[in-house]
């Protein structure tokens, strides 16, 4: 994701059933319909080395994850996902937006959408791993260590076969094209 530019003011974080509408594009749940949208936004980025590639089945099994921006004619123009890692913690992960509608607001609606869920299911901080800091800066992330968890917390972890959680963890199974990523935080 390379969107620079600050989003229009805009209205409150919808509720996680709801749209919330922000500068032109409404975010809402992804559906099962998504998935080879979602697959065909972020090839360029995972050919570029800057997202993960994932099969269509762990896409269609984290569907429920996803949140779509859609244009006013309903077109999906950006999509993010909410990973919950522990009680307290959450990934964002798979945060993309069509090359046409970067600067317009799109991945700072889909990422307040993703920080309201994030309340809601009662997570207190959120971290990613990014090349897009500067994105993430004006958005109060800020660069993180990598002990971001307890020691206990960390033994728990590090039994999950989840890639994003080795990568989390900075386990060696992770894929090599994360290499060069900044670990961020927020507390919300």
């Amino acid at each position: 994701m390379t969107e620079t530019t600050p989003a229009p003011a805009s209205t409150a974080p919808a509720a996680a059933g709801v749209p919330a509408k922000r500068g032109g594009v409404t975010v809402r749940r992804a559906r099962t319909s998504d998935i080879p949208w979602i697959q065909k936004l972020t090839e360029p980025l995972v050919q570029e080395r800057v997202l993960l590639g994932k099969d269509s089945v762990v896409l269609y099994e984290a569907v429920q994850e996803f949140r779509i921006a859609v244009d006013e004619n309903g077109t999906p123009v950006g999509c993010g996902a909410l990973h919950v890692f522990w009680e307290d913690l959450g990934e964002v992960r798979t945060l993309a937006v069509d090359r046409e509608y970067l600067g317009r607001g799109v991945g700072h609606a889909l990422l307040e959408r993703i920080e309201a869920d994030a309340r809601e299911l009662g997570l207190s901080r959120l971290f990613c791993l990014t090349f897009e800091v500067s994105f993430f800066e004006r958005h109060e992330f800020v660069a993180s260590p990598l002990s971001l968890v307890a020691p206990e917390v960390y033994a728990e972890l590090v039994r999950s076969p989840d890639e994003g959680v080795a990568e989390f963890l900075d386990l060696a199974r992770v894929k090599p094209n994360t290499l060069g990523n900044t670990r961020m935080l927020k507390h919300l």
